[in-house]
């Protein structure tokens, strides 16, 4: 189905060449388009017979314009090589939304310069030389006022509208390591508390597909340390390292991406580990 125009104000449509099969989209994966700001380039490009066979539902103009190029229960290639908690191939479950947007730049003195060579003033584009963890370093662009309130309405007619929607994710997020979209001046925990108003449906999850355990188990791993997750999967949600050798106690245990993992209670902190790497306390009989 696609989005009415009188619901979402500016919305333009064109077709993409690359176009799958029906899908119950569950979350949206936010991009950027890492490509030239003037108007429909890269609307434009998704939508023709392009060299990376790439198509996303939707793009937004840093003047808040959207284009709609793929209807909300059709796959699109957008996400790639990707994962949500557990769950491989992104596409086949998600709406994706480019953000117009040149991406990472390098420094070039006073200005920051794109990969295909156009460069930009850091005054006159907000640019911040910053650099992150999940980012790395880099240049990057702040978003138009315009393009956040166009996404944020966007966003509040998609999860109105089809109610199987439960989550919002960027590209960086379900391709760690592989992409690092959208960058790091994207407002995300603002966006997900606007839309979402609520706690996190990831923990919902999490505790949906997992049983209560009280026993206690030592991490072990032959003198390194072990990830706390805030959720079970890899995607980047690291929230502390536990030592080896620290007995620690299991608050549920489930299964989730293939691996059993613990949810344990470390330094005051509610957090997933991979079981694996948790030996159980055996407490002698008496």
């Amino acid at each position: 189905m696609r989005v009415k125009s009188h619901k979402v104000e500016g919305l333009e449509f064109k077709k993409a060449y690359y176009t799958g099969g029906i899908i119950t989209p569950e979350i949206v994966v936010l991009h950027d388009t890492a490509g030239r700001l003037s108007k429909f380039n890269s609307a434009d490009y998704l939508a023709s017979e392009n060299v990376a066979k790439a198509s996303v539902h939707f793009v937004i103009e840093t003047d808040g314009t959207i284009t709609q190029l793929v209807p909300t229960n059709r796959k699109a290639n957008h996400a790639g090589r990707s994962s949500f908690h557990g769950r491989d191939g992104c596409n086949g479950f998600s709406i994706g939304i480019e953000l117009v947007n040149p991406g990472r730049m390098t420094k070039d003195g006073w200005q920051g310069m794109a990969w295909y060579g156009q460069k930009f003033d850091f005054s006159l584009y907000g640019l911040v030389e910053m650099t992150t963890e999940t980012h790395g370093h880099g240049v990057w662009m702040s978003y138009a006022e315009e393009q956040i309130t166009a996404l944020l309405s966007l966003l509040e007619a998609l999860f109105r509208d089809i109610k199987t929607l439960t989550d919002i994710t960027t590209h960086w997020y379900v391709s760690p390591g592989r992409k690092v979209d959208t960058n790091p001046l994207f407002p995300l925990e603002h966006v997900r508390a606007r839309i979402l108003g609520r706690d996190d449906p990831a923990d919902a999850a999490a505790n949906k597909g997992s049983e209560t355990s009280d026993e206690m188990v030592q991490v072990e791993t032959f003198g390194g340390t072990l990830n706390l997750r805030r959720w079970p999967s890899f995607n980047p949600n690291i929230i502390a390292a536990i030592p080896d050798g620290m007995i620690v106690p299991v608050l549920r245990t489930g299964s989730f991406g293939g691996r059993e993992w613990h949810r344990v209670l470390y330094g005051g902190q509610e957090g997933w580990i991979v079981a694996r790497y948790a030996a159980p306390i055996l407490t002698s009989q008496t």
